[in-house]
């Protein structure tokens, strides 16, 4: 079991401890949907595997699940840490997801979800002739 973010000792870094889930993903902003041509490209992105597409606090994401080539599966560590990217240079970990269970306002998992979501939103799709 996991230590508690409070149980790890002062001085260690709280990445020793975690399994890597910054570095097992990425997530872009995408437009928020607001057409059926929309929301058929978001449909488009969850036809592709290891792809989601979540909404936190108004906000839509692409969200890819891939891991970074230079985490170590054997330490979860990054093997290129002092050439790391500037994105991963600025990310802090004192308020990173190491023991979040994050439920987001919205996530769609598969291109289902997303037809159903946008026919509650915009109604029903008119049929091409």
């Amino acid at each position: 079991m996991r230590l508690l973010r409070s149980e790890i000792p002062d001085g260690e870094c709280v990445c020793s401890y975690c399994p890597g889930k910054c570095c097992r993903y990425f997530a872009l902003p995408i437009d928020t949907p607001d057409s059926w041509h929309d929301f058929e490209n978001i449909r488009w992105y969850l036809l592709h595997d290891r792809a989601t597409v979540f909404v936190d606090d108004d906000t839509w994401y692409l969200l890819v699940h891939t891991k970074c080539r230079f985490l170590n599966d054997a330490t979860n560590i990054c093997e290129q840490y002092e050439i790391r990217p500037q994105i991963c240079r600025s990310y802090s970990n004192k308020k990173c997801e190491y023991e979040d269970h994050y439920v987001y306002d919205q996530y769609f998992e598969v291109a289902d979800q997303v037809a159903e979501y946008a026919e509650a939103v915009l109604g029903e799709k008119k049929k091409n002739k």
